[in-house]
């Protein structure tokens, strides 16, 4: 896939790239109230919502083509670019006359192909990058698609947004990070961008700064961060907006990494440790492989006494004691329980896989 660099977008937008503005542009007042508070900051992009799809009727859906023109106000004020959501053929129509600089595909949008393709299809034979959040739901494919459609659309400067997935029962975060989706998608097209969107991941503001340095200590290449002069008033994501004053104490208070390309000396020295942890991963697949032997021991057993492949002391059990001892060698909780819901699940697999392998045989 041919991907423009960021910084070759003709923007004069850099490495590190902060993207600040509120959830919806409300009226011009407000526009020009929070540009001229970010004029201290490091925003390099103004946002804001134009268009909002809300989950139920009733909510403020932004107030569409008129407050296109009041983006003009914060692109004076602050001599930066401005980037609106679109979500089909007539929003972009809307942008581009506008002279929008930069649009988004939000995740309401980048979840659903058609919708896609007919943005794709409006934006044939434009030269304007295109940023794309990761749809609702953690799928990879769909995200990939995305990119996909507009790359043959002739978009070249695009861009993703890591915004978080939805989860019922995720209590920390509005989305769940699932930091390793953005990771891959990095990995999956090479050269490609991806910007975190704390607030959306948050949900409220006081988690944004920790999850923005966690962003960046994963690799990734910037923030959008959803700014207000007045947040608790706001019309739409309150309680996750902060004022350009915080934006700066955020911004400020990050700590940007160096990638190995800038310190091509540190590659030898960290492949001394690489290799050990080589070697130990090789032994670690040594004794999954040694421990799943014995699983299926225990899986002929059960089938010759009648028993039930899963049996809940046993895994309760397993579950108390390795946790315990985990935790008791700096293991956290969360990775114990991961690893033991892994395990376990490929063990009653196998058990299942025997079962009906055996069933089969004895039915010839």
């Amino acid at each position: 896939m041919n991907i423009t660099d960021i910084e070759d977008w003709g923007l004069g937008l850099e490495k590190h790239l902060l993207i600040a503005g509120p959830c919806s542009a409300e009226s011009p007042e407000q526009i020009d109230e929070i540009s001229k508070g970010l004029k201290s900051s490091q925003v390099q992009l103004f946002r804001a919502g134009v268009w909002k799809p809300r989950t139920r009727p009733g909510s403020f859906e932004g107030k569409g083509e008129e407050a296109l023109g009041w983006m003009e106000i914060a692109r004076e004020n602050l001599g930066v670019p401005i980037t609106v959501e679109v979500a089909n053929a007539e929003h972009v129509e809307q942008a581009l006359k506008a002279s929008v600089d930069v649009l988004w595909i939000g995740a309401r949008t980048s979840v659903n192909p058609f919708s896609v393709q007919e943005i794709s299809d409006a934006l044939q034979g434009v030269d304007i990058p295109v940023m794309v959040k990761n749809p609702i739901n953690p799928d990879l494919q769909l995200w990939l698609g995305a990119f996909e459609r507009l790359n043959k659309a002739g978009i070249h400067k695009m861009a993703a947004i890591h915004r978080g997935f939805a989860d019922p029962y995720e209590k920390r975060y509005r989305n769940k990070p699932e930091w390793s989706m953005p990771i891959h998608l990095k990995r999956t097209i090479p050269g490609l961008s991806v910007i975190c969107d704390p607030s959306h991941i948050a949900g409220t503001r006081e988690i944004i700064a920790s999850i923005s340095q966690r962003a960046l200590n994963f690799g990734l290449d910037g923030l959008m961060i959803e700014t207000h002069h007045d947040p608790d008033n706001a019309l739409s994501d309150a309680k996750q907006q902060v004022t350009p004053d915080v934006l700066n104490i955020i911004y400020e208070s990050l700590i940007f990494r160096d990638t190995m390309d800038e310190h091509p000396e540190a590659i030898s020295e960290l492949d001394k440790f690489r290799d050990n942890v080589d070697l130990l991963d090789s032994q670690l697949l040594e004794l999954l492989a040694e421990r799943f032997e014995i699983i299926k021991n225990i899986g002929e057993y059960k089938m010759e006494h009648n028993l039930a492949v899963y049996q809940p002391d046993r895994w309760q059990n397993v579950m108390e004691s390795r946790i315990k001892a985990g935790m008791q060698k700096n293991l956290t909780e969360k990775f114990m329980k991961n690893l033991l819901f892994a395990i376990h699940e490929e063990s009653v697999k196998k058990q299942e896989a025997q079962l009906k392998e055996t069933r089969s045989k004895q039915s010839v």
